[in-house]
């Protein structure tokens, strides 16, 4: 028994300290659970999440873990292009929306909060002669920024293929990491303090601001009063139709009725329009006045149904090209998707994944299901030849070399830039070319956790056998405090000016904070402050145009200063 017991010791050693598959799986999945366990941990209300995968791999790159170097780095690579595609589909839809009024000056706030924590990187590679490549390393640490750190990554390999050296990078990302996370936190609460900021009182003004809002889509009951109206068909105003409000229904003699082109409006009838908020006034000054009945509340024939569209014969096109109305006698009012309320123009080309808000009797709105899909089961299957050509064009995208004057190598939007940009394209246009990316929002969250937690895992294992070293006896605290800047510095500047100047709610500014540093853990934080999802409006506003311009600018400090 005791020879059997040793044997089985022996091959249990061997398993963990042997390079094989099986080693590789088993210390991947030890690192990933592991890290996983310990980020749900909160410390004053602070966690890091999977950031904690990181720690877990530096762990067990300490304590004698080696892997084959090629797996290591293809596994690295591999989950950064599922981590960085899978949030281009995500954010892609609202991506071009967010530099609508209101939202691109956020973006530029955001943006300025970049250029300043770049601006502080290289003022403190000139000053201390710290090498440019570990202060981008830092940088992304101090900015929460892991595609980032992967871009930069990829750019020294470029530089390494060329001749060039560089440095472990990921050790200073390591430990710029842990303040970047609490130094956001601790800017929102100096703000709150030095402005003394009541919470209620911000949140009632945040959402009197969202009621106020002048892009969303309203709706009103307006009773025809105005003579130059009575007699006309609806195609008579079309042209007054600011913006593309619609017509959805008529009240005519007491009777709730769908419209069309040639349906003909008259004296003390009611209609209900939806239109943007701004341009309501306008159109009851056409038509009339305000009427004090509700159609939508008037028993009738017509119904109101949100549809979901399923059928490929339909992503893509638009609603003109449907001609809803016209067949069926259903006018579509409004269109959800990626948790945006849009007014549905003619022009408006829906996607797989969207949701139709369609008016009319119940038999007619049965035959526009029938006709978008409306079927769930049909979502649940993967497209996993548009994502594949999605990953492919994004690597070749980001494999093609840029050559721009005054840095020594050729850039290149690598394997985070490429498929991200590849991604946000194809997600808003890929209706054009027949490919449609659809995946379902919890599909989508495990591709990407499963892609950053790979990833973190693999600079974690390259970083751990010099980590510790470097923390105690090396530059390790030296770091911690260059990245202590390059994250308080920026949002500083940036909370400050956008309470001071452009008088921004304190909701607001913690999500720009929190989007500018593309940090979740922050705006978790903001969220439990608010006690609602107010700061996300402003986070999922940034956070798109921030991760393309922290990846590009990662790579340009990198080529640049080499």
């Amino acid at each position: 028994m005791p020879v059997l017991i040793t044997k089985n010791m022996e091959w249990f050693k061997s398993l963990l300290w042997s390079e094989s598959v099986a080693q590789t799986m088993l210390v991947y999945s030890l690192i990933i659970a592991v890290g996983v366990a310990l980020g749900k941990i909160k410390i004053f209300k602070i966690s890091l999440g999977i950031t904690f995968v990181l720690f877990a791999g530096i762990a067990a790159g300490h304590f004698g873990f080696h892997l084959n170097p090629k797996v290591v780095d293809f596994l690295r690579d591999f989950g950064l292009i599922i981590f960085v595609f899978f949030i281009g589909l995500q954010v892609g839809p609202s991506f071009f929306s967010s530099f609508m009024k209101g939202g691109l000056t956020m973006n530029l706030l955001a943006l300025g909060v970049v250029f300043l924590g770049a601006t502080t990187a290289v003022v403190i590679h000139f000053i201390t002669g710290t090498s440019m490549s570990m202060m981008v390393g830092i940088m992304s640490g101090a900015v929460t920024n892991t595609p980032g750190l992967g871009a930069a990554q990829q750019a020294l390999k470029q530089a390494a293929d060329a001749g060039t050296a560089g440095p472990d990078i990921g050790l200073g990302y390591a430990v710029a990491y842990p303040f970047g996370v609490i130094g956001i936190i601790f800017t929102m609460l100096l703000i709150r303090k030095v402005f003394n900021i009541e919470v209620e009182k911000e949140q009632a003004n945040f959402e009197k601001q969202m009621v106020q809002s002048e892009t969303l889509p309203e709706k009103v009951n307006i009773l025809i009063t105005n003579p130059a109206v009575f007699g006309c068909t609806i195609a008579d105003f079309q042209h007054h139709f600011v913006n593309d409000a619609i017509i959805t229904r008529v009240m005519h003699d007491g009777e709730v009725s769908a419209i069309n082109a040639e349906t003909i409006l008259h004296e003390n009838d009611t209609i209900l329009l939806v239109a943007n908020r701004r341009d309501v006034f306008i159109l009851i000054k056409l038509f009339g006045k305000i009427s004090s009945l509700d159609l939508e509340g008037v028993p009738g024939k017509l119904i109101s149904k949100q549809i979901l569209v399923t059928s490929h014969k339909v992503s893509g096109k638009s609603l003109s090209a449907l001609n809803l109305r016209a067949k069926y006698g259903v006018s579509v009012t409004r269109i959800y998707r990626a948790g945006m309320d849009l007014i549905a123009t003619p022009n408006f080309h829906i996607q797989k994944g969207d949701k139709v808000v369609a008016v009319g009797d119940e038999k007619a709105i049965e035959s526009v299901s029938n006709l978008l899909g409306n079927s769930i089961k049909r979502l649940d299957q993967p497209n996993l030849i548009p994502i594949f050509i999605g990953i492919l064009l994004g690597v070749i995208l980001g494999s093609i070399p840029i050559v721009i004057s005054g840095i020594p190598t050729p850039v290149k939007l690598g394997l985070a830039g490429g498929p991200l940009i590849v991604a946000i394209l194809i997600s808003k246009f890929g209706y054009r070319i027949n490919l449609s990316t659809y995946t379902t929002p919890s599909s989508n969250l495990i591709m990407r956790e499963t892609g950053i937690v790979l990833f973190l895992a693999s600079v974690g294992l390259k970083s751990g056998e010099k980590f510790i070293d470097i923390l105690v006896s090396g530059d390790g605290l030296t770091w911690m405090l260059y990245g202590a800047m390059i994250t308080v510095l920026p949002i500083l500047i940036i909370g400050f000016i956008s309470k001071i100047f452009l008088k921004r709610n304190f909701f607001e500014i913690c999500g720009l904070l929190s989007g500018s540093m593309t940090d979740p853990p922050a705006l978790a934080f903001a969220n439990s402050i608010a006690q609602s999802e107010a700061p996300a409006v402003t986070y999922a506003t940034v956070y798109p145009m921030v991760m393309f311009a922290r990846i590009i600018a990662a790579q340009l400090l990198v080529l640049f200063f080499l």
